[in-house]
């Protein structure tokens, strides 16, 4: 083994990158589909198969974000909203979609109409 996987093996698993938990993943016979897993899911089914039952630390979005140079994951599926409550948003949203056009503001206008397209997107979600 070279030095950088030895360096590896000592680092937390939450600490590790994907690419080098797969590596780990790969070693252990019983992980099957490492290359379809996340993160996560890595730490879990590696954490099972050597017998630890450790629990992945969790962090916040700016923790996350910052490590990354910035980029930040998918907000996480918000729980408990429902269909009649994203209608109501939505109905709100297209009046004042429509006195933004009354007033001519075009960028607003613009604005309500993206934001009604994603409530609409939610609120499909939220029916699934």
């Amino acid at each position: 083994m070279s030095a950088e996987k030895t360096a590896d093996m000592e680092k937390p698993l939450e600490k590790m990158t994907v690419k080098a938990l797969r590596e780990i993943g790969k070693e252990i016979l019983e992980i099957t589909g490492v290359h379809g897993m996340k993160k996560e899911e890595l730490i879990v089914a590696i954490n099972e198969a050597r017998g630890t039952k450790d629990e992945p630390v969790q962090e916040t979005k700016e923790e996350t974000g910052k490590k990354a140079g910035g980029i930040k994951d998918k907000p996480a599926k918000k729980q408990g909203v429902s269909v009649s409550d994203l209608k109501k948003k939505i109905g709100a949203t297209k009046a004042q979609r429509g006195a933004a056009i009354e007033v001519k503001d075009k960028k607003m206008a613009t604005i309500y109409k993206r934001r009604i397209s994603r409530l609409k997107k939610k609120s499909r979600k939220a029916a699934a």
